[in-house]
């Protein structure tokens, strides 16, 4: 009873069979079959590669939601160079809520050279190459995203010698905690001082003629240090024809959700544009001598995520390269031999030809042959 119940299985299942094979003795095979069959696989096994290179690239998603967090603080990173000495300049920070961040909370005062060696000077342009490419192509960021650089490209790499020359330049580096409120952060004579009303400078120490806000910017960012990011400042350079100059940068900020392969983090991203001017009052061109960056922190957050092709999908996508072409192939070649057959009904051609005419061509071909067939030997 058992057997003959999966006797029945088996039979309905070979009902069920949708891949019947023919009989060989069944299969007629010719040249522009095989033909088409080369051609077809040859453009399946191309398509298949070209489909496993797109599966194995990412590219880059970008959505936008409100931030709606105000109450935490900002790290600014900062790294700049002034051709000026460290007791003649102060950095500090004073936003709208009327907070002072002074530099002694966070940036270190470094006397240094002002001007670079060949090695970083050769730095330096391929900075300003890259920031030049990613002004006119934006896939370029999407890339740095991706590769997640380890060390930071901005570093200044050291000097390949020690300085020989007075360190008349002040380097100030380091990081100062704000508040996510808009703010000015500014570099200008004297040290600042806490004033009741604000805060102020002594300048009145300081030389006009020490006056020189020459100054290269080799790093400066918002929020977490994030690798594989340029920032719009990175590797600027002012120099300064007249004392009192005045440099002004008004940034806008962007909070950033960075999530790759690679990195997963907040950072923040921003644009900014610039302005300078000499500051004299005669002419009406008021203002104080120095650098001020004055920036806004935007309102919508951005994240960016790094998307992949599913593995479903892919399949999905290679089933459909290779049924359809061996499909459309099958299609074309059917249409090819039907209008063939076709002209050759129609012009009586080939097999088509009438029976008598075939008939007389075999006899005129069996003829022939019999009459170069060659005597036989003796």
């Amino acid at each position: 009873m058992r057997r003959l119940n999966r006797k029945k299985t088996l039979s309905l299942v070979k009902e069920l069979d949708a891949f019947p094979k023919v009989p060989e003795s069944y299969v007629e095979t010719s040249v522009s079959r095989g033909t088409v069959s080369l051609l077809a696989f040859t453009i399946m096994g191309i398509l298949t590669v070209l489909e496993f290179l797109v599966y194995r690239e990412t590219w880059m998603r970008y959505e936008y939601e409100v931030d709606k967090d105000f109450t935490s603080k900002l790290r600014l990173n900062i790294d700049i160079t002034v051709a000026m000495r460290c007791q003649y300049v102060g950095a500090d920070v004073l936003d709208l809520a009327e907070t002072m961040v002074t530099s002694a909370e966070g940036l270190v005062y470094e006397p240094v050279i002002f001007e670079l060696t060949p090695q970083q000077r050769l730095w330096q342009r391929m900075l300003q190459q890259i920031q030049n490419r990613l002004q006119e192509e934006i896939s370029l960021q999407d890339l740095l995203f991706k590769s997640a650089m380890k060390s930071s490209v901005t570093a200044l790499p050291p000097r390949e010698y020690p300085p020989t020359e007075p360190l008349s330049a002040c380097r100030i580096h380091g990081h100062l905690e704000i508040n996510k409120v808009a703010g000015n952060f500014h570099i200008t004579v004297g040290k600042a001082i806490p004033h009741p009303r604000g805060h102020a400078h002594l300048a009145a120490l300081v030389s006009h003629d020490s006056y020189n806000f020459s100054h290269r910017i080799d790093h400066l960012s918002f929020g977490e240090l994030m690798p594989g990011i340029i920032n719009p400042l990175d590797g600027t350079e002012k120099i300064a024809q007249e004392s009192n100059q005045m440099y002004q940068y008004f940034i806008t900020i962007v909070p950033t959700k960075l999530h790759t392969r690679k990195v997963y983090g907040d950072t923040h991203q921003f644009s900014v544009s610039e302005r300078e001017r000499v500051i004299n009052h005669a002419t009406g061109s008021h203002g104080v001598s120095g650098i001020f960056m004055k920036y806004d922190i935007s309102s919508l957050m951005v994240t960016v995520t790094e998307d992949h092709m599913p593995l479903w999908k892919f399949l999905v996508q290679l089933c459909g390269i290779i049924g359809g072409i061996f499909t459309t192939t099958g299609m074309i070649h059917g249409l090819a031999e039907f209008f063939v057959d076709l002209v050759c009904c129609r012009f009586r051609l080939g097999a088509y030809r009438p029976i008598e005419e075939n008939h007389a061509h075999n006899i005129s071909s069996n003829h022939c042959s019999e009459t170069l067939r060659p005597d036989p030997p003796l």
